[in-house]
């Protein structure tokens, strides 16, 4: 039996980052993850409901909306399984959170300040180089200098991920292990290094969940596994229908080898079709 809950999970997720007892884990985190950049010290969670919902998401992402004391804003979310259109829900969703800041009235003149999308991803983004940290920001498409720091994505490629525990060399790969292994481990490393991995241990123990808090992550359990079995069975079914269209393809194209060869022969239409199956324009094309 497992020790640690699994943060796959949204009660899980939430349970490390996306409440008001453990928000120092999150701030850990996010200074882990722009270290040298920003050095955040407080945050507040906001009602998502602020931000568009989309029902199809349920039990697929699990967010937190938070924002710094800057009012920086951040949007934190675990994928669980690939989306249509992916990217460009990514970025509805951080412009829906920059078109919000708009104040109505003469006064106002645009000052914005900036939203982060940090986007834990259990899968492998398409089309693009399979690493663990890709980060988009706005800028000048020859000189590759920043055009504006109001708008940022950070998407973390968590099967990219391989170091083991004695590799992490910064606290921001430590995080990821942790996150990546929590479910297998017996013992949380690093707790020697830093004090957060003490307080993360004791949050994540299952041992120390409540009886509604159990009741609830058996639950989410319950719909992580049903989602890791539906995208399995829609990949396994993805290659078995591409098998069966390769083999066709590969019957129809031998069939069509092998009329060319008959009709060079002098075969007669009659006869080819008879053979091969196909049509008399088919074979005139040969």
């Amino acid at each position: 039996m497992a020790k640690f809950i699994n943060p796959f999970t949204d009660v899980g997720f939430k349970k490390i980052f996306g409440q008001e007892v453990s928000k120092d884990l999150l701030i850990d985190f996010l200074n882990d993850l722009l270290v040298d950049e920003k050095s955040i010290t407080d945050i507040t969670f906001l009602d998502k409901e602020v931000l568009p919902e989309y029902m199809g998401d349920r039990g697929v992402i699990y967010d937190i909306y938070c924002t710094t004391e800057n009012g920086e804003q951040f949007i934190v979310e675990m994928q669980n399984r690939q989306q249509v259109n992916f990217r460009e829900r990514a970025l509805y969703y951080l412009s829906h959170a920059v078109s919000r800041q708009g104040e109505k009235g003469a006064d106002w003149r645009f000052g914005l300040k900036a939203v982060y999308g940090v986007f834990f991803m259990n899968f492998r983004l398409e089309d693009m180089p399979h690493k663990l940290r890709t980060d988009i920001v706005l800028s000048d498409r020859d000189t590759h200098e920043q055009f504006s720091d109001k708008l940022r994505f950070i998407f973390i490629e968590l099967p990219s991920f391989r170091k083991e525990e004695e590799e992490c060399v910064t606290d921001f790969e430590r995080w990821i292990y942790v996150l990546k292994n929590m479910e297998t481990l017996n013992r949380m490393p690093f707790k020697a290094r830093k004090s957060v991995f003490e307080k993360l241990e004791k949050i994540v123990d299952i041992a120390s969940l409540s009886k509604e808090e159990r009741v609830k992550y058996d639950e989410s359990i319950k719909v992580y596994r049903d989602s890791l079995v539906t995208m399995e069975f829609a990949e396994q079914k993805g290659r078995a229908e591409g098998l069966a269209e390769g083999m066709a393809k590969g019957k129809a194209e031998e069939r069509r080898i092998i009329a060319g060869q008959l009709k060079r022969m002098g075969m007669s239409f009659d006869a080819i079709r008879e053979v091969t199956g196909l049509s008399d324009s088919e074979i005139d094309k040969l």
